[in-house]
């Protein structure tokens, strides 16, 4: 081989290599751009906790809906958006009722000792808490079982706190 073909052979390499880099990380801000280090799911970005889904409405109008920037409320190192001013009042005065349990990570991740983002289009409300799930899949495995994998997910989420950020 000669010393010009090494050399674009080794420049191809190098090539792909970034490129495969790229393409792997830009995969993996498709698949979640919530942070996983902290004890609430909140988009990277924007700071907002949920994907900026309204969490009372879940309870109120038995759906998922986006919260509005006219309707922000702060709490515990998130923002949290609502539909409307009613829902923000309901939270602000008991938002331990209305947040996601395990701070909006999946329950079947937490059952597995791990923190894993839960998508807010993805829910269940089972015992008067709200779930969200990475998947179908998971919500519907949680819905099969949900006092003893609810009861296994509190059970291990202390554990999956600690290892998250403050």
């Amino acid at each position: 081989m000669t010393a010009a073909r090494q050399k674009r052979k080794r420049l191809y390499a190098s090539f792909m290599a970034v490129a495969g880099m790229l393409l792997l990380a830009s995969a993996g801000l498709r698949v979640s751009t919530a942070a996983t280090t902290e004890r609430i799911v909140v988009d990277w970005h924007s700071g907002l906790a949920i994907g900026g889904y309204d969490p009372v409405a879940f309870f109120t109008d038995g759906q998922a809906l986006p919260g509005s920037p006219d309707f922000e409320f702060r709490y515990a190192g998130a923002i949290w958006r609502f539909h409307n001013m009613g829902n923000r009042a309901a939270f602000a005065a008991e938002p331990e009722i209305y947040m996601p349990q395990f701070g909006g990570y999946d329950p079947i991740g937490v059952t597995r000792g791990i923190a894993v983002a839960g998508n807010p289009n993805v829910w269940l409300i089972t015992g008067q808490r709200l779930y969200l799930f990475y998947d179908h899949a998971r919500m519907e495995k949680f819905a099969a079982d949900a006092d003893r994998l609810a009861a296994e997910a509190e059970r291990k989420w202390p554990d999956v706190r600690r290892s998250l950020s403050p």
